[in-house]
């Protein structure tokens, strides 16, 4: 070991390139775009570093273009979780045993690779498999990821750094060992950020992990995997199982090493794997530590004294970026009846302004939704709203997947203020508002906090500092990310942790040492210097 106390290099956000016509940034994407739609790959499993394939083959099609096929993928089940899992646990025997500097080392130089030669890999795969515009790729895939590796480093140190206080002749630490087993990561589509932050973050703590991708974001799984490796991650520590969910999760779950789930997803399916490791855990050489964050319901609530113009451009972003594929998507709106003529009008003439297409155009605001499924359920709101005489359809409403997935912008204006629209999460570019009555802002305040079970984001759009502090006071649960003046996505690592309780999830926030932390078994110890030599206490003496 070294003699020196070692600092992680205090991280700061990745600036975000623009890729504006004519930038090297723009010309070296487009050439990267252009060689992935001109092959196609084939996607082996990652088992102890090693490629395997099992035989059955899925398809990785462009959402926006489901006729291209950009790649083959083998799917596993029970046989190759089991050889995932002894990778895993062969591997953890060296990996637990290095050091905090070497582990953070690792992540450091992946997020310089990423940074650089990476990025247009990493971008394009999120662009063309998940259909991302360039600007939510590089948020996502690039930034995103970036600061992930660079805060969990300091993250880690930070933790490591909280000792105890010792008392004359003692000294006393603690050691923040890793969990004895294995982690189970369970990674969504929505972004390539959290599908490689779930595997990432406990293995930064000295873990080793199972990582089932969504069989939708493959693609980019297997770019990030790559990027690992490059970067020095020993074989075993993250191991790479797509498939679907029960032929992965099924054996994973109900492994005597479990020893951790980290998981992004549906409230249901976590519910669902919460229920099996509840059965389970007389099974189990530990408790697992359970961590999921599980999607929202998510607010925009306006006040008499909102600005029109920054609440229109809030709620197009915050609705429509990425198609309202993102947990922190807004897709319930509060607003007040005096302003609500001026701000329809202004809203909606953003809406008719908006592009939609492929993600090779970069002159898209929206690409299509991520498939077949979750096409037709988007759709199935859409009708139960034009079919209900509690609702009309301001603009948007229509949809066509003949060639990809497309949904319009859509605005449903709701009478009903417990409309199914208003309350069941939908996951896609579909935005339910009612308008209430000025005199009853605190009572709908109260309606909003009551409407959801989730609490993951919302927004206060007001200028009136009273109004403001009112709803934070009403809504303080409602909301585990909450937004004064601006959209209820883009929490940024290292200034907005994300994450939501009620049923949007455990709120360990992803982007601080909270969630770190989980993935973390102290041991305390003491060590005496002069330890006693009579085993008689001073109250022993005689009188």
């Amino acid at each position: 070991m070294p003699n020196g106390i070692f600092r992680v290099p205090e991280p700061k956000n990745e600036p975000i390139l623009d890729y504006a016509p004519g930038s090297p940034e723009r010309d070296e994407l487009k050439k990267t775009l252009n060689e992935m739609l001109s092959k196609q790959i084939e996607i082996p499993m990652i088992i102890g570093g090693k490629e395997v394939k099992s035989g059955d083959i899925g398809e990785i099609r462009c959402p926006h273009d489901h006729g291209h096929v950009l790649a083959t993928y083998h799917k596993g089940n029970e046989k190759y979780v089991q050889m995932a899992v002894e990778a895993a646990l062969e591997a953890k025997k060296e990996w637990e045993e290095m050091s905090w500097e070497d582990r953070a080392a690792i992540f450091l130089k992946a997020a310089e690779l990423l940074a650089r030669p990476y990025r247009p890999i990493l971008n394009g795969a999120t662009m063309l498999g998940q259909s991302k515009n360039v600007f939510q790729a590089e948020i996502d895939s690039a930034c995103e990821i970036i600061d992930f590796f660079r805060f969990n480093a300091y993250y880690m140190q930070e933790i490591y750094q909280q000792q105890p206080i010792s008392a004359p002749m003692i000294w006393n630490q603690v050691e923040y060992r890793p969990l004895e087993g294995f982690v189970f990561a369970v990674t969504p589509f929505n972004f390539t950020s959290i599908g490689v932050n779930l595997p990432t973050s406990p293995a930064l703590m000295g873990n080793v992990v199972v990582w089932k991708p969504a069989s939708t974001a493959v693609y980019s799984a297997y770019y990030a995997m790559q990027l690992l490796k490059e970067a020095g991650l020993p074989d075993g520590v993250i191991n790479m199982v797509p498939g679907p969910g029960a032929a992965i999760g099924t054996p994973a779950l109900n492994h005597p090493d479990l020893a951790g789930v980290h998981f992004t997803g549906s409230t249901a399916t976590f519910q669902a794997m919460w229920r099996i490791i509840g059965n389970n855990i007389n099974r189990y050489k530990t408790y697992p530590r359970i961590v999921g964050e599980t999607g929202g319901k998510d607010f925009i609530f306006v006040h008499s004294s909102a600005d029109i113009q920054a609440t229109a451009v809030a709620t197009v972003r915050g609705a429509y970026e990425y198609q309202g594929q993102k947990c922190s998507a807004a897709s319930r709106m509060y607003v007040p009846k005096s302003i609500w003529p001026k701000l329809k009008d202004t809203l909606l003439d953003m809406i008719r302004d908006i592009k939609m297409g492929d993600v090779t155009d970069f002159r898209n605001f929206m690409n299509a939704v991520i498939d077949k499924n979750a096409f037709d359920s988007i759709v199935a709101y859409i009708e139960y709203a034009k079919k209900s005489n509690e609702a009309k359809i301001l603009i948007g409403g229509g949809y066509d997947d003949s060639k990809g997935y497309f949904i319009e912008p859509t605005v449903i204006l709701v009478d009903n203020p417990k409309f199914k629209t208003m309350e069941e999460e939908i996951f896609g570019p579909v935005l339910s508002v009612y308008v209430y009555e000025d005199s009853k802002y605190e009572e709908t305040l109260h309606l909003c906090d009551e409407t959801s079970p989730y609490g993951l984001t919302g927004s206060i759009f007001a200028q009136d500092r009273k109004a403001i502090v009112l709803a934070a006071k009403i809504l303080r649960h409602a909301a585990g990310n909450f937004y004064i003046n601006d959209k209820p996505t883009g929490a940024v690592v290292g200034q907005q942790p994300f994450g939501g309780s009620r049923a949007s999830g455990t709120n360990d926030k992803a982007g601080s040492f909270l969630n770190l932390i989980r993935w973390t078994s102290a041991r305390a110890i003491k060590e005496n210097f002069y330890p006693p030599l009579d085993y008689k206490y001073p109250h022993m003496q005689a009188e």
